[in-house]
């Protein structure tokens, strides 16, 4: 069956009765939909936007977590990010299996358990990536429509970039993007700083030019996280066709020989039947494939000996898994400008009744204000290194040392490591064995030590000496490459942008057929969210998911797709007939505006 026909099949109720009898015994029967979304994150929100424009098509969303309530300030209040992380109740908590190559540790992994999925819990950073990561893409066997020309129309439709819109950004989309104001004294001797240490700033890290540094665009707006749920889902909960059910825990895909006919659901203390003629997962890189393994598609030899009973043998599920690893280098600051008081306990209920009043204030930002993209050597052909730039100094889950002080965040953006994720129990509330192999290459390790040196290069230029007071992680103890590398595996947390589990392609290797995104070998079932990605891409992962699921979109609804925008964009090595150089723009005018410069 073509994608044109794929959501509006109809189905039989006994083809499905007869599919689960007897292996799953007396279920309680429940609706019909013609789309089942397993997942209302970020992916899930924008499917469930877009399909149900169609009112003849009826659509479920089904959500594990809690909704977001409009009241919930842990999740709308932009400063509150760090609350959600680790809570159970927001959060599902995974962690990885010892790592080897950091010294065993368990590596804490936050995803967000509540409607929205990690959108309602991550850092609001908003970054497409570069250019090039699309590229990649592109060129792997039959996935020519997923470069960036093609990427980039669902890029723009995606957004309103509150900065202005050009042929690069979007103007009238749903994301309303508001770019970080940048003016804290330390945010402006950062800018000084990355020049003299020889890099250069850019307009916009979204646009034309990634490479440099900028102020960034926040998935904030008026105070407020927008979140994929308040931004598509929310907008369109009237709609008579779309039902949007939290609370519910999917257990297995149902099939009919290799044709997804419904899903297993627990609701309510109750194990229903919910019939599909289509099932679409969104529940990520860790989520997707535990489910295809609980539902029989993997590995055959590895999901029998768990008493699964297998459905489909695709051994790539769960493979292939990327994710960005990042380190705090800190420093103390010599005089009291950081936003260091704001977090103090004494001072958070006037933070919070500014927020709540006037949605201003220290709450009303995520403090990832600015930030840049380098090339750490010169065998990489787009940066490799991403900076997150904070005007205090404080981990992910609160904890700060005293007094004030700054921070970059920073680590590889491409790394040649691959992890897994892999089903341990037929019971679908245990989580799955997650291996990234951190540090695990050559690669990897080289380019941790070029990262962590770039930093302190930047930290310790003639900008920084008013506000210098001392480096204080990984500090003046740590020099050697070794000690670097050391350092890294015992202090070093994940960015969170785990993906690529269940990889488009055409090989062994992949998952998911690139024109449809369809699992291979299977019908009527199809993955749309960071798992689907063939590469992780060079920044934060939420708009290259936003980007995805905008363009399965059209896929799955037979749509024409888009036009391909053939606009130039940045390469740091010019050819005179690649159609992707740009002249020389022109500058900008403001001494602490990023501003586009010519190829190198």
């Amino acid at each position: 069956m073509g994608v044109e026909d794929g959501i509006r099949s109809k189905f039989e109720h006994s083809e499905l009765t007869r599919a689960v009898r007897g292996r799953l015994g007396r279920l309680e029967s429940d609706a019909r939909y013609d789309v089942v979304i397993v997942g209302g994150g970020s992916a899930g929100c924008v499917l469930a936007n877009r399909l149900s424009e169609d009112r003849a098509t009826r659509v479920a969303v089904l959500e594990a977590g809690r909704p977001d309530y409009l009241s919930d300030v842990y999740i709308h209040m932009p400063a509150a990010l760090s609350f959600p992380i680790g809570n159970r109740l927001y959060d599902w908590k995974y962690e990885s299996e010892p790592e080897p190559h950091m010294h065993g540790r368990r590596i804490y992994h936050a995803r967000g358990k509540v409607l929205g999925g990690s959108s309602s819990i991550n850092g609001m950073i908003f970054q497409r990536g570069n250019p090039m990561d699309y590229e990649r893409w592109g060129a792997d066997p039959g996935m020519d429509r997923w470069d960036y020309a093609h990427c980039l129309p669902y890029f723009k439709k995606m957004e309103t970039c509150l900065a202005g819109a050009d042929e690069w950004r979007g103007g009238r989309g749903p994301l309303l993007l508001e770019r970080g104001p940048a003016d804290n004294p330390l945010c402006g001797a950062f800018f000084d700083a990355v020049q003299e240490a020889g890099y250069e700033l850019t307009e916009d890290v979204n646009g034309y030019r990634q490479e440099g540094f900028a102020a960034f665009d926040r998935t904030i707006y008026r105070g407020r996280r927008l979140s994929a749920a308040r931004a598509y889902l929310h907008p369109v909960m009237s709609r008579p066709n779309l039902d949007v059910r939290c609370n519910v825990f999917v257990n297995q895909v149902l099939f009919a020989g290799h044709r997804a006919v419904g899903v297993e659901v627990v609701e309510h203390g109750q194990t229903r039947i919910i019939h599909a003629g289509e099932v679409i997962l969104c529940g990520g890189a860790i989520n997707t494939p535990q489910l295809l393994q609980l539902s029989g598609v993997g590995r055959a030899d590895e999901l029998r000996p768990l008493g699964i009973n297998i459905a489909h043998d695709l051994p790539a599920v769960g493979e292939n898994m990327q994710d960005h690893l990042e380190v705090y280098v800190q420093y103390a600051s010599k005089q009291p400008v950081s936003v260091a008081p704001a977090m103090k306990m004494k001072n958070r209920p006037r933070v919070g009744l500014e927020w709540l009043l006037f949605r201003r204030g220290p709450g009303a930002t995520n403090h990832f204000e600015s930030g840049g993209f380098v090339r750490s050597n010169d065998d990489v052909a787009y940066p490799n290194l991403m900076f997150h730039f904070l005007p205090i100094a404080i981990r992910y889950d609160g904890t700060a040392p005293q007094g004030h002080g700054y921070q970059v965040h920073v680590g590889p953006m491409y790394s040649d490591t691959r992890g897994s994720v892999k089903v341990v129990s037929a019971d679908p509330h245990v989580h799955p064995a997650l291996r990234f192999n951190y540090l695990s290459t050559e690669q990897d390790r080289r380019e941790w030590v070029e990262a962590v040196r770039c930093a302190r290069r930047i930290l310790t230029q003639p900008a920084f000496e008013p506000f210098n007071d001392g480096e204080l992680s990984p500090g003046a103890g740590v020099e050697s490459d070794e000690q670097i590398l050391d350092w890294v595996a015992r202090d070093a947390e994940t960015a969170l942008h785990p993906s690529c589990t269940c990889r488009m392609g055409t090989g062994a290797d992949s998952v998911l057929e690139p024109a449809t995104l369809a699992v291979h070998g299977l019908e009527h079932l199809r993955v749309v969210d960071a798992a689907a990605m063939p590469y992780v891409t060079n920044g934060n992962i939420y708009a290259p998911v936003v980007m995805l699921a905008e363009k399965a979109a059209d896929l799955i609804r037979g749509d024409t797709p888009l036009v391909p925008a053939e606009v130039p964009f940045y390469r740091h090595q010019a050819v005179v007939s690649d159609t992707n150089v740009k002249p020389q723009a022109p500058a900008s005018k403001a001494r602490r505006t990023p501003e586009a410069k010519s190829e190198k």
